[in-house]
């Protein structure tokens, strides 16, 4: 789970990186932690398309997508 301790972390890292530069084991975290952030973010964006409902209509109804 990505709790908003791990975005500070995260946060610190990048900002680390800008100014003296990280060292390998920093640069591993930064690393693993990233993908554990795209990796929720793609479960979210997942389970939100998941629950898309798409709607059957006529051609007659008054939706107003036909026009």
């Amino acid at each position: 789970m990505i709790t908003p301790a791990v975005i500070a972390r995260i946060n610190e890292l990048a900002k680390k990186s800008r100014a003296p530069g990280l060292t390998d084991s920093e640069r591993a975290e930064q690393a693993e932690l990233r993908r554990r952030y795209i990796d929720h973010i793609k479960v979210q964006v997942k389970t939100q398309l998941d629950s898309v409902k798409v709607a059957d209509h006529d051609d007659h109804c008054q939706c107003g997508c036909h026009n």
